[in-house]
């Protein structure tokens, strides 16, 4: 099949959330016999035209007209306009099947599915109702919220990669269930599996975690959990990797607890560093307050850490049970504390989270796996 992807956003390499799995899922559906052309925004230092792997992108310049920075879906339709006018590079291409990821190319993904009378396929990564705890408060959630809804009801399909986010979608957009079909976000083990020169065991012990720092992401949390361990072990580090409009309020809050001299926060980490990190730290955190799914775990995983994670959402549904990570309730600074102390104060415990982890990423997350069960939502029903 001809498939024709639209995301807001793939730089050259990504950590983790929405640009792995797209990336990943685009080289596995290639490597099963399909053609993948993604479309996308551009960006400083990027060509407009480029192959990344076996995947063909196209890059829209978006910066006219010229629109608030804070009218976030007036900028985000305006640039679906820059991303349908991508079309006539592609001459005498035509897709099969046109697959959105959430919500920011809509617009442009709705009108290309009806010039080409092909099926469209959305992909939800997240919800505005999610993200605000099952409400939908006023202004821009509610605004967001309409598009998603949309968007939903407009796809002859949706898949969400979590019972959870099966749920969300279900109830939130009241779309029919045998319309949204579950499939899971890959990992490829063995890039991360790649041992790096400088990635030996840290001592003191290191607690690790990353992603993009909004306020769901329970980073303040894990701060608040940092200055409980700080008596309990003696020189435990924190490193809390990312970028995001939260992050002056969570060096507030790190100073507050009085950590700031042992959680870090050095912004972004690039894929080899966090490979690295990962290999060295003696556990991953994952303490977010809402979480789709919970790429972060799977990365971790993959590179052998044990895992710290809260029960919610996509997180517990990929760990509860497997005893490849332990769970604490969402918020609980104190839990949170508890559990990585046991992590790193019990090997035995650790090496055997490390090897179930490996098995459950064997068993259910390769990306082949992934592109096969997303092929056959394309064709179903056709």
């Amino acid at each position: 099949m001809r498939v024709l992807m639209l995301a807001w956003d793939l730089p050259t390499r990504q950590t983790g959330g929405i640009a792995a799995h797209i990336d990943g899922l685009g080289q596995a559906l290639a490597r099963a016999g399909h053609e993948v052309v993604l479309l996308t925004l551009g960006r400083r230092g990027a060509a407009e035209e480029a192959e990344q792997g076996a995947i063909r992108i196209l890059r829209a310049r978006a910066d006219l007209p010229w629109l608030p920075d804070d009218d976030v879906v007036a900028r985000a339709a305006s640039a679906n306009h820059h991303i349908v006018a991508l079309l006539t590079r592609l001459r005498d291409w035509r897709p099969d099947v046109v697959h959105a990821h959430d919500w920011h190319v809509a617009w442009a993904a709705h009108t290309l599915a009806a010039l080409h009378g092909s099926p469209l396929v959305a992909t939800f990564h997240g919800t505005e109702r999610g993200q605000h705890g099952g409400r939908v408060p006023p202004g821009l959630p509610s605004t967001v919220h309409a598009v998603e809804s949309w968007l939903a009801h407009a796809s002859t399909d949706v898949i969400a990669s979590s019972k959870f986010m099966v749920n969300e979608v279900i109830d939130g957009f009241e779309v029919a269930a045998d319309r949204t079909h579950r499939i899971p976000n890959g990992i490829d083990p063995i890039w991360w599996t790649t041992r790096d020169d400088d990635a030996v065991p840290s001592n003191p012990p290191l607690v690790l975690t990353w992603g993009r720092v909004q306020y769901e992401k329970g980073f303040q949390v894990l701060g608040r959990a940092m200055s409980l361990l700080r008596p309990r072990l003696a020189g435990v580090e924190c490193i809390i990797g990312g970028r995001g409009s939260f992050l002056p309020e969570l060096q507030s809050q790190i100073d507050i607890d009085g950590v700031s001299d042992i959680v870090h926060l050095p912004g972004f980490v690039p894929d080899e560093r966090l490979r690295s990190l990962i290999q060295r730290s003696g556990c991953v955190a994952i303490p977010s307050l809402y979480e789709p799914f919970g790429i972060v775990a799977l990365e971790a995983l993959a590179g052998g850490a044990p895992i710290v994670a809260a029960r919610t959402g996509g997180l517990a549904e990929l760990l509860d049970g497997t005893g490849a990570g332990l769970l604490f309730e969402p918020g609980n600074a104190d839990e949170l504390a508890s559990c990585i102390e046991r992590v790193l104060t019990d090997a035995e415990l650790a090496d055997d989270m490390r090897r179930r982890g490996a098995e459950l990423l064997a068993d259910h997350y390769s990306w082949d796996a992934i592109a096969a069960a997303t092929a056959a939502v394309y064709t179903a029903d056709r």
